[in-house]
């Protein structure tokens, strides 16, 4: 299905700021759809044949018909659209309604029901306006608000509040005032219509709660009704009563600015998010829409303690690991056997390639790691092999990326010991490590230009520990495959082929 974006740019005059507008319109017309009981359809003018027109020029606009660029459906009632209209093009003349909305800039009603779809369903229609800096406007397409009405029986107060309040949202997008032109985009976890509700006067006081907003203020400590009480200064005597009060939540609470903000107590945490009111020029009230969020943040600080703790146990790892590799790089110094010092040497760099994945893992904020930075340390440990007279230094080409932790420490491992087996036996000029990322797969190849294989090299039935390791980790921790073959022009040349984890 092509973006709104799309259908902008192939199809209407609309230009980049017009387009910014609707994404912020339609980034949040949930709210007019839940509070209409309707279903919302986006139409923009197509563009003219012969050059398009200056859309805010009265009139200018829609000869060529229209096309729907976005819908929503609502949460609090039937659906009349169960198919998709996004992309439909309807000729002009062919939905009255939108024409006289859009050449007459005023919302329009229809008189009697419409039974075409089988449903009764009464149309209405928005013109969109976009607010311009010098206070003019700029009309960019119309809003057709569909309600079914199969369902159709005597409102409730809610529903009269929530209707009236659609109204007046509706009369902010025809003036231009809604969405409200440079606020931050509103989060995808604000509260929602049926979350809870409360609908302000001009003074900040309540004149409508819904049971979902009374019951939220309940467990905030409320024991007398919301309704006459004074909103702002209401919810911080709950919340400062022996603090500061906090001049942001007194802001969200009266309803004077269109912004959220989170109150907490008596350990209940509740997410108010305000919608001023502003018809005909003058602000006439609020809307806040008011969420219990208690749960949500336990387990959000619940996840974040876990996360603590997790990078606290590898920190220690990390030590302990680093405590092991000095214990044996001591011991090793007391061995007189070259054997067994080159043993317990080799074992304290193992070590040592370990506690580096968890050093990394220490500082990351999940189980993932930047292994460029795991692998250039490996790099650098193997280069300290080396003899001094022939000072090679291994060079990274490509990049591994982020990497999980089940990868990173078999792979770290195995790196390291394929280092150091080069730089011992095979005493190169060159040693390289390639990388490229091949979809789900990650190739690895270490090549060096150095004395190269046995001739009777089988890696099946090798004899070195760091190459029987190596394949333990490929083939069975990392579900690889392992090659090891002699390279062209001299040396040695090993190739990795990982799978990596697809979530």
């Amino acid at each position: 299905m092509p973006t709104l974006s799309d259908l902008v740019v192939r199809h209407t005059a609309l230009d980049a700021a017009d387009l910014d507008w609707l994404h912020s319109l339609v980034s949040d017309w949930q709210l007019l759809a839940d509070l209409s009981f309707a279903d919302l359809i986006l139409w923009a003018p197509l563009l003219e044949r012969r050059g398009p027109k200056v859309l805010d020029e009265p009139g200018a606009g829609g000869d060529q018909g229209w096309i729907a660029i976005a819908q929503m459906r609502p949460t609090t009632g039937p659906t009349v659209y169960h198919d998709d209209i996004v992309g439909t093009v309807a000729a002009k003349g062919e939905r009255h309604l939108i024409d006289t909305a859009w050449h007459e800039r005023r919302i329009c009603r229809e008189g009697d029901p419409d039974w075409s779809t089988g449903v009764p369903v009464r149309e209405e229609t928005i013109p969109v306006r976009r607010a311009l800096p010098n206070g003019e406007g700029r009309f960019l397409g119309v809003i057709q608000r569909s309600t079914n009405l199969s369902s159709a029986r005597t409102p409730s107060r809610l529903e009269l509040t929530y209707l009236q309040s659609a109204s007046d949202l509706a009369q902010m997008v025809a003036e231009g005032r809604f969405p409200f032109s440079g606020e931050e985009p509103i989060l995808v976890r604000s509260p929602r219509v049926g979350d809870g509700l409360l609908r302000l006067d001009r003074a900040g006081r309540v004149t409508y709660a819904s049971p979902n907003a009374l019951s939220a203020y309940r467990r905030l400590g409320l024991h007398a009704d919301l309704v006459g009480a004074e909103l702002g200064r209401l919810t911080a005597a709950l919340c400062y009563s022996d603090e500061p009060i906090n001049e942001d939540l007194m802001i969200v609470a009266s309803g004077r600015a269109a912004k959220e903000t989170e109150v907490e107590s008596g350990g209940t945490i509740v997410q108010l998010r305000a919608i001023p009111l502003i018809v005909g020029g003058g602000r006439i009230g609020a809307l806040v829409l008011i969420r219990d969020v208690t749960e949500l943040r336990r387990r959000e600080r619940e996840l974040m303690t876990k996360d603590a703790t997790i990078r606290e146990i590898h920190h220690r790892v990390k030590n302990n690991l680093q405590t092991v590799a000095a214990l044996l790089r001591l011991q090793a110094r007391r061995l007189q056997v070259p054997e067994g010092r080159e043993a317990l040497e080799e074992a304290v760099r193992r070590v040592g390639s370990i506690a580096i994945v968890h050093e990394t893992l220490s500082m990351a904020p999940e189980e993932f790691a930047d292994f460029d930075e795991i692998a250039d340390r490996v790099i650098a440990m193997a280069g300290e092999v080396s003899a001094p007279e022939a000072a090679v230094t291994p060079r990274r080409v490509g990049t591994f990326g982020v990497l999980p932790s089940i990868v990173a420490t078999p792979l770290a491992m195995a790196l390291t010991e394929l280092l150091q087996n080069a730089l011992q036996h095979g005493r190169p000029r060159r040693l390289q490590v390639v990388v490229e990322a091949r979809g789900d797969r990650l190739n690895v190849v270490v090549w060096d230009d150095g004395r190269g294989l046995p001739a009777d090299f089988d890696l099946d039935s090798t004899t070195s520990l760091g190459l029987q390791i190596v394949r333990t980790l490929v083939e069975g921790e990392l579900s690889g495959k392992l090659a090891i073959e002699p390279r062209h022009g001299g040396g040695t040349e090993v190739t990795l082929s990982i799978p990596l984890p697809t979530s």
